[in-house]
C-alpha cells in the first residue's frame, strides 16, 4: 500500500488597498465624512471605519480580497453606498462618490451648517497668538478646515489690521527706517516718522485686504496657511515654500495662488501714491511684489516649524505634533 502525498500548504491571498474620494453634488470636496468598509464576500472580517481628509480622500490598507461595500455618511447628506471586488494585492481606486443632500435637509441648511463650522474655526484662529502676544490668525491647524465665506475672509483681514500688536510692529519698523534714513524723502523728526509709519501701515492694510480678502473672495481662494506638521523636514520645507505661490481653493483643490501674487503686486502699485518721488515707479511695484511673495514663503517656513510650538492657545485637533 503506497503512501499518500500530503497536501501542499496554502498561503492566504495577498491583501490589497481600497481608496477613493468623496464630494458633494457640485463636485466640492467633503472632508470629515465617515466611510465604513464591510467585507461582503467569503472572507468575512470586522467592519472598519475611517474619515475623509481635508482633500476628501479616504484609504483602507491591508484589506482581505473579495467583495466589499463602502457606506459613506456625513451630516446634512444622504447615506451613499458603493460596492466592488478587491483582487489579491490590488490597489483598488473607487469611482468618485458624490453625496446628495438628505431628503429632510435643504441646500440652504447645509450651507448654513458649513458657515457655522467655518465661523467657529475663525474664532479659534483669532485666539492664536505666538507667545500669547503676536497675532497668528492666518493659519489653520484643523485637519478638516471648512472653506471661509467672503465675510469671514474680510473679518480675518480686519482683525489683523486693527490688532494693537500690529500697530506696535508697524511703529517698530518705522523707527528702524527712520534710524537708517530709509526713504530719505520723508525727512526726519516727528513728521518724517509719521510719514514712514503711515506708509508702512498702508502697505500692510492694502496687502492684507487685497491679498487676503478681496481677491480671495473674487477668486474663491482660501487665504490661510494649512499647517502640514507631518512628513520629512524636506517635504515640509518645500510645502511651506510652495504655499507662497499655490493655495487651496474654496472647493478644496490646490491651485495657483493668484490672490497672494496679484495682491502683492497691486499693493506695490498702490504704494506709488505715497512713497517719496525718488522711490516710485514700476520697479518699486514689482520689487515690493517680489518682497511680499518672498516674505510669505519665509513666514510659512517659520509657521510650519516654529510658531505652533510657541502658540499656547491652539485648539486641540486630531493632528500630530512634530
Amino acid at each position: 500500500m503506497g503512501q499518500s502525498t500530503p497536501p501542499l500548504p496554502t498561503s492566504d491571498p495577498m491583501p490589497g488597498n481600497i481608496s477613493g474620494t468623496v464630494v458633494d453634488q457640485s463636485g466640492a470636496i467633503v472632508a470629515g465624512a465617515k466611510v465604513k468598509l464591510t467585507n461582503t464576500g467569503e472572507a468575512q472580517s470586522a467592519d472598519r471605519e475611517t474619515v475623509t481628509g481635508d482633500n476628501g480622500e479616504f484609504s483602507f490598507a491591508n484589506v482581505a480580497p473579495g467583495a466589499f461595500q463602502l457606506t459613506v455618511t456625513s451630516a446634512g447628506f444622504a447615506t451613499q453606498t458603493s460596492s466592488g471586488t478587491l483582487g489579491p494585492g490590488e490597489v483598488h481606486i473607487v469611482p468618485q462618490i458624490a453625496l446628495a443632500v438628505a431628503a429632510n435637509v435643504t441646500d440652504v441648511q447645509v450651507a448654513l451648517s458649513r458657515i457655522e463650522v467655518a465661523q467657529a474655526q475663525v474664532k479659534d484662529e483669532e485666539k492664536q497668538r505666538v507667545l500669547g502676544v503676536f497675532p497668528n490668525f492666518y493659519v489653520t491647524y484643523d485637519p478638516h478646515p471648512v472653506a471661509l465665506t467672503s465675510r469671514q475672509k474680510f473679518e480675518l483681514a480686519w482683525k489683523t489690521t486693527i490688532d494693537p500688536v500690529t500697530f506696535a510692529i508697524v511703529g517698530g519698523i518705522a523707527g528702524v527706517q527712520q534710524a537708517q534714513n530709509s526713504f530719505s524723502g520723508y525727512g526726519q523728526g516727528a513728521q518724517g516718522y509719521a510719514k514712514r509709519y503711515g506708509a508702512n501701515y498702508a502697505d500692510l492694510t492694502t496687502g492684507t485686504f487685497i491679498g487676503s480678502a478681496i481677491l480671495p473672495s473674487l477668486l474663491k481662494q482660501d487665504p490661510r496657511y494649512f499647517y502640514k506638521g507631518t512628513g520629512s523636514t524636506r517635504s515640509r520645507f518645500l510645502y511651506a515654500i510652495a504655499n507662497s505661490v499655490i493655495c487651496k481653493g474654496d472647493n478644496g483643490r490646490w491651485q495657483v495662488n493668484y490672490s497672494n501674487i496679484l495682491g502683492n503686486i497691486a499693493a506695490g502699485g498702490i504704494s506709488n501714491l505715497y512713497y517719496p518721488a525718488q522711490n516710485r515707479g514700476t520697479a518699486l511695484t514689482f520689487e515690493n511684489g517680489a518682497i511680499g511673495i518672498g516674505a510669505t514663503a519665509a513666514a510659512n517656513v517659520v509657521e510650519e516649524f516654529l510658531w505652533r510650538k510657541l502658540t499656547p492657545n491652539i485648539p486641540k485637533h486630531d493632528q500630530p505634533t512634530p
